[in-house]
């Protein structure tokens, strides 16, 4: 599916969809799944639950983020890809990571539904149309197209990778 995509986006996104390592969406998506999953792999467990910094993150926590922004960023694809015309709400990623407990949360299965939900997301996103990738919809009050909240979701992990073997490993 390479091709030219309509990327529509905010300012704050820029940074993401410039860190996808592609310009064809469904090989970025696919080849980000595997680099992230290998990172996290070698990541020893002594550090899962290590912070960079006092009020920052744990890994598992980060991990947690990262799995909530794919279903949100998948939501949101869905939503304007099917030419919802309703406007998106943002979320607080702090707020969600305070209430979500990720103590009793196991890593691998952790991984696993993070490889499970990238499935499932790159199989949506191989049956949009064109004109599903085109589709604009508004988000957090911002105009973003369907292919541009794509190329996000590869970014936002990448990001985090980049976090990760900077501070964390």
């Amino acid at each position: 599916m390479s091709t030219a995509y309509h990327l529509v986006y905010a300012d704050g996104f820029a940074k993401y969809v410039q860190l996808a390592e592609s310009k064809d969406l469904l090989k970025t998506l696919k080849k980000n799944r595997k680099r992230f999953l290998s990172l996290m792999a070698s990541i020893p467990p002594a550090k899962i639950n290590h912070a960079y910094a006092e009020g920052k993150w744990t890994v598992k926590q980060l991990l947690q983020h990262i799995i909530d922004a794919e279903r949100v960023f998948a939501y949101r694809a869905l939503r304007i890809a099917r030419f919802d015309s309703t406007p998106l709400a943002g979320f607080d990623e702090n707020a969600w990571a305070e209430k979500a407990d990720v103590t009793a949360r196991g890593w691998s299965d952790m991984l696993k539904e993070f490889n499970e939900l990238r499935k499932a997301n790159i199989r949506m996103i191989g049956q949009f149309s064109k004109e599903q990738l085109a589709a604009e919809g508004t988000s957090n009050g911002k105009a973003l197209s369907t292919a541009a909240i794509c190329f996000i979701m590869a970014g936002h992990v990448k990001h985090h990778m980049n976090i990760l073997e900077e501070r964390y490993l």
